[in-house]
């Protein structure tokens, strides 16, 4: 068994008796938003999805990007990238709480009085126009041969990732812009040889976001953990799929006896 995937646990689980504000992450909102049963048997019963494998090299990119992105933060000047795309009156955002808003399991947080949630969520980066707006910016990477885009299905997570995040600045008082930003790397594979290194096209792709949903998401994430019942599993959920048909085979094996 793997020493960090434990199939079980008994903490931070919410309880329907309890006053303690409970810690709702920006990807448990989404884990909601993809199948309420996965979301109800993970916060309230303590069974979470197996996690996926740690994307190292996803991590190495997101990590070089803060650190140059960092170097124009300090002198208070656009990056290249900005300038490259018409953000001629953007910088890096400097505010003494980035490395806090910036570390997994920490982020920017707000208690949200109508549910009691401490929602929670940890952003790449931070931008400020002249206007004093706070820019969304989440970093992606990626090796693909086709240009790197916005609309695939599978991308609406990316999109409520952006939106959770406005919606958590917003709440803290800040002025945010609709528009955010994704910097996305996409790995070359058309060189003829590796040679130690990895070159990547780098696309600054804008999105609006629309973050209305998210009370509303919140208030029946509330009502189905305050529930004794499960709920209904999502058409679409491979775990849940997967759940029932291991279900079903015990079932006609032991039937079978």
């Amino acid at each position: 068994m793997s020493d960090y995937y434990k199939p079980r646990r008994n903490r931070n689980l919410f309880s329907p008796h309890s006053d303690e504000p409970f810690r709702v992450s920006r990807s448990k909102i989404d884990l909601f938003m993809n199948c309420p049963l996965c979301f109800y048997l993970d916060c309230r019963l303590g069974v979470g999805r197996p996690p996926g494998y740690p994307f190292a090299l996803n991590s190495a990119v997101d990590t070089l990007l803060k650190k140059e992105f960092d170097v124009h933060r300090a002198k208070n000047r656009p990056h290249p990238l900005m300038g490259a795309y018409g953000l001629k009156d953007v910088v890096p955002y400097a505010h003494e709480d980035m490395d806090l808003w910036r570390t997994n399991f920490k982020g920017i947080t707000y208690i949200h009085p109508e549910t009691n949630f401490l929602v929670t969520g940890a952003i790449d980066d931070i931008w400020i126009n002249k206007k004093g707006e706070l820019i969304i910016v989440d970093y992606k990477s990626t090796s693909k041969e086709e240009k790197v885009t916005l609309d695939k299905e599978w991308q609406i997570g990316y999109k409520r990732q952006m939106e959770v995040y406005q919606w958590l600045f917003r709440r803290n008082g800040f002025d945010v812009s609709p528009t955010g930003y994704f910097v996305y790397c996409n790995g070359k594979t058309d060189r003829e040889a590796f040679d130690a290194k990895l070159d990547f096209d780098i696309d600054l792709i804008p999105y609006t976001g629309d973050d209305a949903w998210v009370e509303q998401a919140l208030e029946k994430m509330k009502k189905c953990l305050m529930s004794e019942k499960f709920p209904l599993p999502a058409a679409e959920c491979d775990h849940c799929a997967y759940r029932k048909a291991a279900r079903d085979v015990q079932i006609e094996a032991k039937s079978a006896k």
